[in-house]
């Protein structure tokens, strides 16, 4: 199995579910970031057949993925921050759209994958900023760099599932949109609960930009169980059934606003807890105030549903940062209890996607 931006986010919780479920996994990224990483408290290096190689980069790309064997591919690697993209808009762009367009042109000479989840974002929807939730048959678009390199993901993907994939060429390619993820061991700039922590760590107020921006919060693991659910799918009979696109987001009451989730980390986190404060900086690029997300698809088809509400959420996300706050825990084996839980599987079973429920 491949991983790509297994040093990232998402992809580090991505990889430690995996190896739990037995996976022999190859991951490849960009080195972490300096500072903390959740690739570094797991020890991910350890778990994984961990590569270093750019997405832009076609001939490094080549290199670190050629001889392995894999069966399924999970593009995760990108450029994943709003405010970034505006700094460095042909760097996000680079990443995001050339990036793919160069996994998936490795992934169709590869002989031994059947199945490729390309993972995109809620921001890949052409955002009106209206009240309703977005399904998959909405129009992509983007008004901030970020978002137009989402919406070019989606577009890549479906253009060489429609060229390369499915019937054409046997490997099947399914995209993936999911909400505002957080949860623990995330440390990007500039994204509200790692601020949070950090000014609950360092004792500073947080300071809030958009308290009234209403947003689809869910902890990592509830789109994460559902890119795995469909992984299975993509290997099962009828696999070319489920070669879409597809929206992971939270239920309709984790449709929140930014103030609210930054007061029920604040109350999570305990009476230590830094002040809230609220204020735009000068030259602050436009956010969205509005984007929610449609999955019924992903219910009635899957039978993927979220499990947590937002409360247990936080209430997971908190305890996360605080153990690694307090420096006393193993955080890969306080990472696999929290998964374990959230799975309802043991701790380690005896094959991936066999005979584990994940999600249910």
């Amino acid at each position: 199995m491949l991983v790509t931006g297994h040093t990232g986010f998402k992809g580090g919780w991505l990889c430690l579910w995996l190896t739990m479920l037995g996976a022999n996994v190859r991951g490849v990224a960009l080195p972490p970031g300096a500072g903390p990483s959740l690739f570094s408290s797991l020890g991910l290096a350890e778990l994984v057949d961990h590569r270093i190689a750019d997405i832009r980069d076609q001939a490094a790309f080549r290199a670190e993925t050629e001889d392995f064997p894999a069966d399924i591919v999970f593009h995760l690697a990108a450029q994943s921050l709003v405010r970034l993209s505006y700094e460095d808009p042909l760097g996000t762009l680079g990443t995001n759209v050339m990036g793919t367009a160069t996994v998936l042109e490795q992934v169709r000479r590869m002989p031994s994958a059947k199945a490729v989840v390309v993972v995109s974002s809620d921001k890949c929807y052409d955002n009106k900023e209206w009240c309703w939730p977005y399904r998959e048959v909405d129009p992509m678009g983007g008004a901030d760099p970020y978002s137009a390199s989402k919406g070019c993901t989606e577009l890549v993907a479906d253009c060489y599932r429609r060229s390369f994939f499915g019937d054409t060429g046997g490997c099947q390619l399914a995209s993936v949109r999911a909400g505002n993820v957080f949860g623990g061991g995330d440390w990007s700039a500039d994204r509200l609960v790692p601020d949070i922590v950090r000014a609950n760590v360092s004792r500073t107020p947080v300071i809030i930009r958009n308290p009234a921006s209403v947003r689809p919060w869910q902890h990592v693991l509830e789109p994460l169980g559902g890119y795995l659910q469909l992984g299975a799918r993509l290997l099962a009979e009828q696999a070319a059934d489920f070669a879409e696109g597809w929206n992971f987001g939270p239920s309709a009451d984790a449709f929140v606003r930014v103030e609210d989730m930054a007061r029920g980390m604040q109350a999570a986190w305990g009476r230590d807890a830094a002040p809230i404060e609220f204020g735009r900086r000068a030259g602050d690029p436009h956010e969205a105030t509005m984007l929610t997300l449609d999955s019924s698809k992903a219910r009635g088809r899957l039978g993927w549903r979220p499990q947590l509400s937002t409360g247990e959420a936080i209430g997971m996300t908190a305890e996360w940062y605080r153990a690694h706050a307090g420096g006393q825990e193993d955080m890969r084996a306080f990472t696999e209890r929290q998964i374990a839980a959230y799975s309802g599987a043991p701790t380690h079973a005896p094959s991936y996607f066999e005979d584990t429920t994940i999600c249910a």
